[in-house]
């Protein structure tokens, strides 16, 4: 079961970037709690999508927490033009910098520190780190593109995640991204998921503040 308050955090990613403002505007009137902005660097996944000077725009209406997953190669580098915009920086496990000094130098700037893994990544990889972070993300699709269906077997990594965090005492939350609907929403949640990314199913819907309204309900049914 959560441990933590959920958090809705929508995707950036599946905006309208011609109206990114009113986009912003609209994610936040919905009830989103948090904005989640995926940054690809066309080699960590095979897409691109943008930069620090994106999220330093998204930065300067935004009145939510911004959440930026670096889905990039060289995290430690890049990780600094974008900390004076967000409340927490994710990296990945699998990217070329040393994972423990890159999340440190992180917390050090004054963000949250975040750690990811892809589908085909072993959990176990990620057990040295545990105590070190605030946030794991566990990606439900293959990263690089929005729009992708729901991968039910990384639920066993969220179940993995809650079993150890309370059997070392931690307090990171555990989020998914990835097929994010009112149904995965729910199962996610059912599996110990406290912090969902939903693009597509929210950005996409006929009515925003619904879907995430919806969302919340499915949430709050499934772990009653």
């Amino acid at each position: 079961m959560p441990t933590h308050p959920l958090i809705i955090a929508p995707s950036v990613l599946a905006c309208n970037f011609g109206r990114l403002h009113e986009e912003v505007a609209r994610a936040e009137a919905a009830g989103a709690d948090w904005l989640h902005l995926d940054v690809m660097d066309g080699h960590f996944v095979d897409n691109i999508s943008f930069g620090p000077a994106f999220v330093q725009a998204v930065a300067k209406v935004a009145t939510v927490p911004l959440d930026v997953h670096l889905m990039i190669d060289k995290p430690a580098h890049y990780f600094p033009r974008f900390a004076p915009y967000a409340k927490n920086i994710t990296i990945h496990i699998e990217a070329q910098d040393e994972v423990a000094p890159t999340l440190a130098a992180i917390r050090a700037a004054g963000c949250t520190c975040g750690l990811s893994l892809r589908p085909a990544t072993p959990f176990a990889t990620l057990l040295p780190f545990l105590e070190q972070i605030d946030l794991l993300l566990v990606m439900t699709v293959v990263p690089g593109f929005g729009g992708q269906p729901f991968m039910p077997e990384t639920l066993s990594k969220v179940a993995a995640a809650v079993a150890e965090r309370s059997a070392r005492g931690l307090s990171f939350r555990i989020q998914v991204d990835g097929g994010i609907t009112v149904a995965t929403a729910a199962d996610s949640a059912r599996a110990g998921a406290d912090t969902l990314v939903a693009g597509t199913s929210v950005f996409g819907a006929p009515e925003m503040g619904s879907a995430i309204t919806s969302m919340r309900a499915a949430v709050e049914s499934a772990t009653a």
